[in-house]
């Protein structure tokens, strides 16, 4: 059990170097101001079991509406935005300590076992977005067994018979 924690947290170091890697082409292309403003990245948690992916997505202060969810190359992307909150915007108010993101974000985290997306269920509770991802078997890796004739050359496999 140690290998598959290793494996997701290398995965989780991938995610995040990739992140850190689009956001500097879109710097230079100009898309980010400097600094990369107005970007964050939320912080989650994975957690398999044997019907289903869970995935907890730390967001507080943003409304479900501002949240869209897909998945994309392997991988489940959340992407939102978070207003300021009514303090920021009142006159006079000073920000004295900030490490909450503030602004557009998005967060990629690699899918570890095959899922099911379009059965996803997602709920937003109390600043955390919990996603179910139902599980379907992965066909992949499962040894199949190739015959073997005696004789000559093997026949080529004709075209109508590939699947």
């Amino acid at each position: 059990m140690k290998s598959r924690g290793l494996h997701l947290e290398v995965a989780r170091i991938q995610s995040e170097i990739n992140r850190l890697f689009e956001l500097l082409a879109r710097l230079r292309e100009g898309e980010l101001p400097a600094g990369g403003a107005g970007e964050w990245s939320p912080a989650a948690d994975v957690a398999e079991s044997p019907t289903e992916l869970l995935v907890e997505v730390e967001l507080p202060g943003v409304a479900p509406d501002e949240l869209e969810l897909s998945t994309e190359g392997g991988q489940l992307v959340v992407r939102g935005m978070r207003a300021p909150s009514a303090a920021r915007l009142e006159p006079g108010a000073a920000l004295l300590h900030d490490e909450r993101g503030l602004g557009r974000f998005e967060r990629a985290i690699p899918l570890s076992v095959a899922v099911n997306p379009h059965k996803a269920v997602a709920r937003l509770d109390q600043g955390v977005l919990t996603i179910r991802l139902p599980r379907v078997p992965n066909r992949r890796g499962t040894p199949v067994r190739i015959p073997v004739e005696a004789g000559g050359d093997a026949a080529p496999v004709d075209e109508g018979e590939q699947r």
